[in-house]
């Protein structure tokens, strides 16, 4: 591969996505896409780029946009701010919000790990406080790669997997065994997400609004100025007042008119302005 072919690549790949490569990171590259370039009959990796920027080749971007898609995901990622939502959140939502559907957005799902965490968090304290949310509950999950979000629709898991992050008592609770060793999440938890399709460059207006935005650990692979359209655009989505909430090693700046800071020790959450 070389330093032009790279570069070739990695315009194409923002472009269609936001995903911006650093240049050591050519082995990543070569490694995740040399299955599907020799499936591709492509010589080179220019020949990969000239067949992705033909009118029609969906299927084919779609398959690399999946292989250089960074799929890493836990249960209850971080702790904080499930128990931000648990303590904070949650209590402050059911008073405001008798007569209204409780909203969450999960940007960049991935398998579904984060929004069934957050569906578990809303289940437990719909136990400890009857009647909360008697409108009901919609988690809408998104992301880019239609692998991650078939897997994500099934909510059957390896133990492997569930081993990362998820707790015993949370597991016979919340899910069911199979057979065959795997795992599959319960109907009353499954039930309250929706899984879509949704490239984070794209429009986001159709989605509706949300009182909570969970947009964690996916900023950080954009560029500095993609990352404020993007978060420009979720604030259009939060209801006034909404809440969102990026990841640990993640920060808003420049957004102060939009957006106003809250420490929660541990933790730190966005308020819309």
């Amino acid at each position: 591969m070389t330093p032009t072919e790279f570069k070739e690549f990695s315009t194409f790949l923002e472009k269609s996505c936001g995903i911006l490569l650093a240049e050591h990171k050519q082995y990543l590259v070569q490694s995740r896409l040399s299955k599907i370039m020799q499936q591709q009959g492509c010589s080179s990796l220019t020949d990969l780029v000239g067949r992705l920027n033909r009118p029609g080749g969906n299927t084919l971007k779609e398959q690399v946009i999946d292989a250089m898609t960074t799929n890493e995901t836990l249960w209850f990622r971080d702790i904080h701010p499930y128990e931000i939502l648990r303590n904070k959140l949650l209590p402050e939502l059911k008073e405001a919000k008798r007569f209204q559907k409780l909203r969450v957005w999960s940007a960049a799902c991935s398998t579904g790990q984060e929004p069934y965490s957050i569906s578990m968090v809303i289940d437990e304290f719909k136990h400890a406080h009857p009647g909360a949310f008697s409108s009901g509950e919609e988690i809408l999950a998104t992301d880019i790669s239609s692998t991650v979000l078939e897997q994500a629709r099934r909510g059957e898991y390896e133990m492997l997997a569930l081993g990362r992050g998820l707790s015993q008592d949370r597991l016979h609770k919340y899910f069911q065994s199979s057979p065959q060793g795997s795992w599959t999440i319960k109907p009353n938890i499954k039930s309250r997400v929706r899984f879509q399709s949704l490239n984070l460059l794209g429009n986001y207006s159709t989605l509706g609004q949300f009182d909570l935005i969970f947009c964690r650990n996916v900023l950080i692979y954009f560029s500095s100025d993609v990352k404020l359209e993007i978060l420009r655009k979720m604030h259009k989505q939060l209801r006034p007042g909404g809440y969102l909430l990026l990841g640990a090693s993640e920060s808003l700046s420049g957004l102060q008119d939009l957006y106003k800071m809250i420490h929660c020790r541990p933790g730190i959450i966005y308020q819309a302005i």
